[in-house]
């Protein structure tokens, strides 16, 4: 058609019978190809995957809002490596019975009172940590789920030993060192039993892995029944290799399981000894249960299969504590 030729982008394409047309540019030509990945939905500002990783970004800059999982939440730190808050009466009142470390109490404005808290503010008045009145919304803050009852303990971050102070306290003593190194015990109420039965029986300290295990919170805390305060736990970046270390310098390892390769009555448990306890479900690791000496199985009488992994830990340290005594 006339007129064509003076068209924007107008080009000839011979063979044709219209003449001229309007090209393209090739913006269609690019949108045939790919736009690469998608990016994840953390990276996209809109999506509430995005949203919600801010979200716990902020809340881990400050220690306040690190809040709770149920009556007993972790700090931002995790894993006992920031302040924990210990929410609601019940566990509050049971962690200052038990002497767990506490720096602050909180109680909100208003609260109504009964026999717990006023046996936590007691508590609290008489160990010197501080009580601080704040409004109920503080609290709030404080929690994920609201669930404090208007009251609030903040606990430090536990201060872990080094595995070779174990040792060192042991032998300083002029003791035979006797240990316990837990190998996947995630429960911390199974931690403070352990921690528990090897302050009962004579032991020097319990040894933990740096990840996939139970840490000092405010419930391992409540557990041992403030043992933890008397007992080193110290914590191994590589347990196996801190097993094959103390072997070396001359500590029998003995691994729990019901199918060891012999029992514990013919366990001579006077020597230097580190008694490592496997979850209930999965028991030893290989490399762990590769490393040690003897797997140790104890006798039972009934048709019960296994033991609680805390249960276990206190009948062998039982056991040993009383050969010890006759030796």
């Amino acid at each position: 058609m006339a007129g064509n030729s003076s068209r924007r982008g107008a080009i000839r394409k011979s063979g044709t019978k219209k003449g001229q047309v309007v090209g393209s540019g090739g913006k269609r030509r690019r949108g045939l190809e790919g736009r690469g990945a998608t990016p994840p939905a953390e990276a996209r500002t809109k999506h509430p995957a995005a949203k919600r990783a801010a979200k716990a970004a902020k809340a881990a800059q400050s220690p306040q809002r690190g809040g709770g999982r149920g009556p007993a939440g972790r700090g931002p730190g995790g894993k006992g490596e920031g302040p924990e808050m210990v929410l609601g009466r019940n566990p509050v009142v049971e962690c200052l019975r038990a002497g767990v470390p506490a720096t602050a109490l909180y109680v909100a404005v208003g609260t109504d009172s009964d026999d717990r808290l006023k046996e936590s503010v007691q508590i609290a008045a008489d160990t010197g940590i501080s009580i601080l009145e704040v409004p109920r919304t503080d609290l709030d803050r404080m929690s994920s789920n609201g669930l404090h009852q208007g009251i609030a303990l903040q606990v430090p971050p536990y201060r872990y030993a080094h595995p070779d102070d174990l040792l060192a306290a042991a032998r300083d003593n002029h003791e035979q060192p006797l240990l316990v190194a837990l190998d996947h015990i995630t429960d911390p109420r199974n931690l403070g039993a352990v921690v528990r039965s090897v302050a009962a029986f004579g032991g020097h300290g319990v040894l933990i892995p740096e990840r996939r295990s139970a840490a000092v919170t405010a419930v391992a805390w409540r557990t041992s029944a403030g043992a933890a305060a008397r007992l080193p736990v110290a914590r191994a970046t590589n347990l196996t290799r801190t097993l094959k270390d103390w072997a070396s310098k001359g500590v029998m390892v003995v691994g729990l399981d019901a199918d060891g390769d012999m029992s514990l009555d013919e366990l001579d448990g006077t020597t230097p000894i580190v008694v490592v306890v496997g979850s209930e479900g999965k028991g030893l690791a290989r490399l762990v249960r590769e490393t040690c000496d003897a797997i140790v199985s104890i006798p039972m009488a009934g048709p019960v299969e296994s033991l609680n992994a805390s249960v276990a830990a206190g009948v062998v340290l039982s056991d040993i504590a009383r050969g010890r005594r006759q030796a």
